[in-house]
């Protein structure tokens, strides 16, 4: 559904108690011997993860020049985020200080960088397809980064046309580098970034099925180490230092009985205890690839109306599962799922899953294109999102149940084995 970094900063950042509230069992964890059984006895999957290579990514700043061309752009300028790991096998902050990859149409690429950050920068920069020899212009505290840009371009015979900036880049940034090219008209590179990254390679699925494996294995285990009067951030800390023990980093955001009717809960501290709904949602990075998982269940017995809720929910997945196919318009998923659910008595239209069904997936958690109504783009093979349908009763209980999806040739397929049930959301027995 959301990031777990992000919204678990959010919600404990906002209390103020971060240290508080994860520090003290985090730190206990970290001994063996306190660790539940089921904790302890996982295995590390970090050997299973192939990083990206840089012949991967050369293929990638090809394909992204001939989607310049495509789109009558004469070049993209890229600063920080998932876009210019993508290309670049870069990794940096955003910060007040412009940094950035500028990639022409034709010919090669340069960046822009602080002077004081040059050897952190090529560090990076060499390990990628641009190379211990990639040009680097360096400006001092007190210069001006955005001419630096200009004069690479002039060099490269860039004067006029279109430069496409990355959806993400600060406003400062985009509003400097548009100073210093009056001639240069600014539009949109996502026709470039989204068009490379919205079909998946057979080595990006295989890392995105690593991260769903380690998630799920995660979640597991921690489920299994649960117990009666547990705070919802001691089983986060479960969760966590489940994905540490399989050698990454992830977690779960919890949400208990009425808290799981809002989608991404609330901050207020709650305790799970027997016959409430527990919803789980979170998700972990192998090479910087996203998984993104929700488990809902009920520690003993679930109510009959809680069962309901559940069994709709899942046709509604499977709706959508069954309904996702190479050319069919990504909202005609969500229609698929929506519909059960409407037709089950919970609409109309957003008025109980309040949320698109689906978002694409990758190196960022949330990436394009999105199963939303409204969203015509046709599906097409190795695409790549989350299926998490769900229905939320304000005041009692929301269930929801997210599987990453990936488009295959002619259908689609789930990364995870799907939650059969409230009472035994790993299939257990």
């Amino acid at each position: 559904m959301m990031p777990f970094s992000r919204r678990r900063f959010l919600q404990l950042g906002t209390t103020g108690a971060v240290a508080a509230a994860v520090t003290p069992l985090s730190a206990a964890l970290e001994c063996d011997s306190n660790l539940p059984a089921s904790i302890a006895s996982l295995k590390s999957m970090k050997d299973q993860a192939v990083p990206i290579t840089v012949e991967e990514r050369k293929a990638r700043v090809e394909r992204a020049q001939e989607l310049m061309a495509q789109n009558k752009l004469q070049a993209i300028g890229i600063t920080t985020g998932s876009s210019l790991t993508y290309y670049s096998a870069v990794r940096w902050w955003t910060s007040e200080r412009f940094f950035g990859l500028i990639l022409p149409a034709k010919g090669q690429g340069f960046f822009v960088c602080p002077a004081f950050e040059e050897g952190r920068a090529r560090e990076q920069i060499s390990t990628g397809p641009f190379g211990a020899n990639a040009q680097v212009r360096m400006w001092q505290e007190n210069e001006d980064p955005y001419q630096l840009v200009a004069d690479g371009l002039r060099e490269r015979g860039i004067t006029t046309g279109v430069l496409g900036i990355e959806e993400k880049t600060q406003f400062v940034f985009s509003d400097g580098i548009a100073r210093h090219l009056p001639a240069m008209q600014m539009a949109s590179a996502t026709p470039v970034t989204a068009g490379c990254r919205m079909i998946k390679s057979e080595h990006e699925l295989a890392l995105m099925r690593l991260a769903s494996k380690v998630s799920i294995t995660a979640y597991e285990a921690a489920y299994n180490a649960m117990h009666d009067g547990m705070t919802q951030d001691e089983f986060s800390s479960l969760v966590e230092t489940a994905h540490g023990r399989l050698g990454f980093k992830g977690g779960a955001d919890i949400q208990v009985g009425a808290y799981s009717a809002a989608p991404h809960g609330s901050i207020a501290p709650q305790k799970i205890t027997q016959g409430q709904i527990v919803l789980m949602d979170g998700g972990c990075t192998v090479d910087g690839y996203a998984s993104d998982i929700s488990r809902t269940f009920v520690l003993g017995k679930a109510s009959d109306k809680m069962k309901q809720i559940f069994d709709i929910v899942y046709r509604a997945q499977s709706a959508a599962l069954s309904t996702a196919r190479p050319g069919l318009p990504c909202e005609g998923v969500d229609t698929a799922a929506r519909n059960v659910i409407i037709g089950a008595g919970y609409g109309p239209g957003f008025k109980y899953f309040t949320h698109r069904l689906g978002h694409g997936m990758g190196l960022d958690g949330h990436e394009w294109p999105y199963l939303v109504p409204g969203n015509t783009l046709p599906l097409q093979a190795n695409m790549t999102f989350s299926d998490e349908p769900g229905i939320y009763l304000p005041g009692e209980f929301g269930v929801r149940i997210e599987d990453d999806m990936h488009i295959t040739s002619n259908g689609a397929e789930l990364l995870t084995p799907r939650s059969p049930s409230l009472e035994h959301p790993f299939g257990n027995a």
